[in-house]
């Protein structure tokens, strides 16, 4: 595919920091980032959603944060009430973790229910629904993608990070040709380059979740020879 300049890539990645030690300062770190490369948005799990969401109004990059994250194993209540309060807080997206167990078990009205019910809490705000998917088989990722798209989600997502594997280009593939164009694909996890990004796209994802976005956009820049 053509190369994107470092504004185009930028325009496509979530700014992301999950890890639970996080702290204060690494966050304001984050923020500024996003700001000064121009990402579409700041990915932070729910206890800094506030802080991000006034470190970033009036700004361009979106505050966006994560509910039943990372295992997806919560009770559907407790997830949607988690959306809902970060709604409340600023939230102006949330990627969600669908339910893998019930998923696995065969257990189709659950996982939709549980889908369903945080699209509801969140009002109107987009949904991203985390699939996981190298803990799926390709069956299990098309039914999940059909699940997510009959419970109003706006994107499917590939992976949290925090298991055994990342995005891939075959499962970014899979989900954009389950989901066709009108839902949005996320890739994430372990995507740490230009490259690995232009694959991902190319593939058909719209967002990148990256943790890496600062080195991403240098190293677009460096290759296009603009910033």
């Amino acid at each position: 595919m053509p190369a994107l300049t470092a504004a185009q890539v930028a325009a496509l990645i979530d700014h992301t920091l999950l890890k639970p030690e996080a702290t204060d300062a690494e966050i304001e770190i984050l923020c500024a980032e996003a700001v000064a490369h121009g990402f579409k948005a700041v990915c932070v799990n729910p206890w800094h959603l506030p802080r991000v969401a006034v470190r970033l109004r009036g700004e361009r990059p979106l505050p966006i944060t994560v509910v039943g994250f990372p295992l997806g194993a919560s009770q559907p209540q407790s997830k949607a009430r988690e959306a809902g309060l970060a709604v409340e807080q600023g939230a102006a997206e949330v990627d969600m973790v669908l339910n893998l167990g019930a998923l696995k078990s065969s257990q189709a009205d659950v996982v939709l229910q549980d889908i369903h019910s945080v699209v509801r809490a969140c009002a109107g705000v987009p949904v991203k629904v985390i699939l996981e998917t190298c803990l799926l088989a390709d069956a299990e990722k098309e039914l999940a993608c059909r699940l997510a798209v009959e419970a109003g989600a706006a994107f499917v997502k590939t992976s949290t990070g925090f298991s055994r594997g990342g995005a891939t280009q075959a499962d970014v593939a899979l989900l954009r040709r389950v989901v066709g164009p009108s839902v949005g694909v996320k890739a994430s996890g372990g995507i740490r380059t230009y490259a690995e990004l232009l694959g991902m796209v190319q593939a058909g994802a719209d967002r990148i979740g990256a943790s890496s976005g600062a080195a991403i956009v240098a190293q677009a820049a460096h290759s296009k020879g603009v910033l």
